[in-house]
């Protein structure tokens, strides 16, 4: 790892101190000083921040929690993550680094790519739009959804190319195949999105299936590309981050190769995410000699309360605002499973004697979709749940 890394967040976050308070303020809690930061011995005296504290931060100053460290005037966007939590991003190009996922597949000038990540709120579809044209291809910004109407795009324009979850690859692919036949299929790479369990065993049978090759690459909504597949072990470290594996606990740096909770530093300190804990799991397969990661194995799982979900993290504080907007609702748990290899999510309720059953299950319903962005498959009312149980159970096997 580079010295100058450290000299250049050295600068950045004693400078983006004095515009953001609630950095500041993290700052002097902890008796840090950035400008001060010359090694990672130095950067890991901060604490780590956990994206549950961010959140708490910003439901009680909204929007930022006093951590936008530039003018309004230079955010191109601002995406909304469950929570919500609200992340700024500059007006330009790159897709925050995804551009070298790309360029690492050879995909770029002359591929058509259908790219179905979601464009609204979140930021998915429209880093992975920049990040595709960054790298020369030409994008077509399907979304998710009408299957039989992307099948056709996919045949008819020549796409080489497919941006989308494992699942709703394999179901455009089949569509493709089922309508078209076997030869309309000249798809020659896919970018799929994580998942735990018999991930990399559901990529192999992809491979040899259709004929394409996979790639995937590891990014947060906070810091952008963390790492990317680039036809080695595990994910590249990109080289403007600088990440550590932590326990999840204390937030000291743990041995090479133990697992722990994957923690970020990004160079730029627009919105200044430093010691920034992802709640994700992961160990190093190669280190630099300072101790800090340059490749980073396929994560382990989540080491926080949330639960992933459909490709979106879903929290305990989500099932706590279910029962705030349902009107006589006591208490509420959702149980996540996994079936016919799709996340399922299901919320049991328990409501106040006399309660309209009926409009418990529509209030619940339609507060959760807003809180957490997708559905809940289904509303049970039940007479209670245990004493302490916890707001989300995770059964999903794997």
């Amino acid at each position: 790892m580079s010295e100058d890394i450290y000299q250049d967040i050295a600068q950045a976050y004693a400078a983006a101190a004095e515009k953001a308070p609630g950095l500041k303020s993290r700052f002097t809690a902890a008796r840090f000083d950035p400008a001060a930061v010359t090694s990672v011995a130095d950067l890991s005296r901060l604490p780590v921040m956990k994206k549950e504290e961010l959140l708490k931060i910003q439901r009680e100053n909204p929007p930022f929690g006093g951590f936008l460290a530039s003018d309004l005037k230079d955010i191109g966007r601002i995406y909304v993550s469950p929570g919500p939590i609200f992340e700024p991003a500059l007006s330009g190009g790159g897709g925050h680094g995804l551009d070298l996922l790309f360029k690492a597949a050879g995909v770029g000038s002359g591929d058509i790519i259908l790219n179905t990540w979601m464009y609204h709120l979140v930021p998915a579809g429209l880093l992975f739009d920049e990040a595709a044209q960054a790298a020369g291809a030409t994008v077509i910004p399907g979304g998710v959804g009408n299957t039989e109407l992307q099948a056709q795009i996919i045949v008819e324009t020549g796409v080489t190319s497919i941006c989308a979850s494992t699942a709703f690859f394999l179901t455009l692919a089949e569509k493709v195949i089922e309508t078209y036949g076997r030869d309309a299929w000249k798809v020659k790479s896919a970018f799929l999105g994580g998942e735990m369990g018999d991930w990399m065993a559901k990529r192999r049978r992809i491979a040899e299936d259709y004929g394409v090759s996979t790639w995937a690459a590891y990014a947060t909504a906070d810091s952008g590309l963390v790492a990317y597949e680039d036809g080695g072990e595990g994910y590249l470290v990109h080289p403007d981050r600088v990440v550590q594996i932590c326990d999840p606990v204390s937030g000291e740096q743990v041995g090479h190769g133990e697992p722990g909770e994957v923690v970020v530093t990004a160079r730029d300190a627009t919105w200044p995410m430093i010691r920034f804990g992802t709640g994700d799991s992961a160990f190093a397969l190669e280190s630099n000699a300072d101790g800090s990661v340059s490749r980073l194995s396929a994560l382990q799982g989540r080491v926080g309360a949330a639960v992933k979900v459909r490709e979106i993290f879903v929290y305990p504080r989500v099932v706590e605002e279910v029962v705030i907007a349902t009107p006589g609702a006591k208490a509420a748990q959702a149980i996540v499973t996994r079936e016919n290899d799709r996340d399922t999510i299901r919320l049991s309720l328990v409501l106040e004697e006399g309660a309209d059953e009926q409009a418990g299950r529509e209030a619940a319903n339609e507060a959760f979709k807003l809180h957490a962005r997708i559905r809940a498959d289904d509303v049970a009312i039940v007479q209670s749940l245990p004493e302490n149980a916890p707001l989300i159970v995770n059964q999903k096997d794997g």
